[in-house]
């Protein structure tokens, strides 16, 4: 069988560095366009002396050029940590539009199949529970978080068209919180503030009273998940997340246990339009793609922990044009 050939945006960042690793342990051709923003060259190291693999520094808000034929475009290009939304504002919603549009550009050119990586963040603060893809979400445009919300609704919007104005056979994914190896330490993010923390030994910041919750899939169950979904055709939203629920205040609790860190709980103000609850709905990609996620959090936590006790210090975001 014919090798695919696969143009992954973003894929030195944290997910499309594991994508990009399994498809090229797939026998797959893979070309990583990343500028380095978010991502880093460290997590795609391993596959840079690789026959099937190429390495593109490129901003993909800006026109993409590539000679080889395409099989599929795989758009997970974006800032996507909490600490983000402030700094990289304008980035964040340029990738969103003109670097969804880029991509979509290259796939129409390369009649090459579509693979847009959403987020749960579509949904908002929902005010459903769990989230099904027929939600509409409840989302603040001008708040601090819309830049990254409206972005990715951007996208879906615009992949839709695509696919319905130039026959673009496309997939869309919303990732629900998902952590493991290779995130960034200053992601911002629950998994990474906690775990960093607690291996310092400083206080563990819960935001709020810790009773908001969350749903967190290991980032390998969320790479089986794309997989499958590359396989067969279905053009509309699929979520793509863990159910399994718990509060804030019972992970710190876990990381604490499984660190055997000397941390204090402290509590700090809730950021704005931070949800209070956030789990999916996956009944279609379990029907569709017979998938489900398999880690359990603490198995997961203890690799990431693992990743964490080891790894050097990531170096600090490049500076970018506004």
């Amino acid at each position: 069988m014919a090798k695919k050939s696969i143009l992954i945006t973003g894929g030195a960042g944290f997910i499309g560095s594991h994508l990009a690793e399994r498809l090229i342990q797939s026998g797959e051709k893979v070309i990583v366009v990343d500028n380095l923003v978010t991502g880093n060259i460290e997590n795609i190291r391993p596959l840079l002396n690789h026959p099937n693999f190429t390495f593109l520094e490129h901003n993909v808000s800006e026109h993409i050029e590539i000679e080889d034929e395409l099989d599929w475009v795989m758009h997970f290009a974006s800032p996507a940590s909490p600490i983000d939304f402030k700094k990289l504002a304008i980035p964040i919603l340029k990738v969103g539009s003109l670097g969804t549009h880029n991509a979509l550009g290259l796939a129409k050119e390369k009649k090459a199949k579509f693979f847009l990586a959403s987020t749960s963040e579509v949904y908002g603060d929902p005010l459903i529970h769990p989230q099904p893809e027929s939600y509409w979400g409840n989302v603040n445009p001008i708040g601090p978080r819309g830049v990254y919300d409206e972005s990715k609704r951007f996208a879906e919007a615009i992949t839709m068209a695509y696919h319905r104005e130039h026959a673009i056979d496309v997939r869309i994914i919303r990732i629900f919180n998902t952590y493991g190896p290779r995130m960034r330490a200053d992601d911002g993010r629950v998994v990474c503030n906690f775990i960093n923390q607690a291996l310092e030994n400083k206080d563990i910041t819960i935001y709020g009273d810790g009773m908001q919750s969350r749903s967190f899939q290991y980032v390998d169950d969320l790479v089986k998940g794309i997989i499958k979904l590359m396989s067969v055709t279905h053009n509309e939203p699929v979520n793509l997340g863990n159910p399994y629920e718990f509060t804030m205040l019972e992970l710190a609790e876990k990381v604490i246990a499984l660190t055997k860190s000397k941390s204090k709980i402290i509590f700090l103000e809730l950021p704005e339009d931070d949800p209070k609850r956030r789990k999916p709905d996956i009944s279609k990609a379990q029907a569709l793609l017979g998938w489900e996620p398999i880690v359990q959090l603490e198995e997961g936590l203890v690799r990431t922990i693992e990743f964490f006790s080891h790894e050097a210090a990531r170096p600090a975001l490049k500076e970018v044009t506004l």
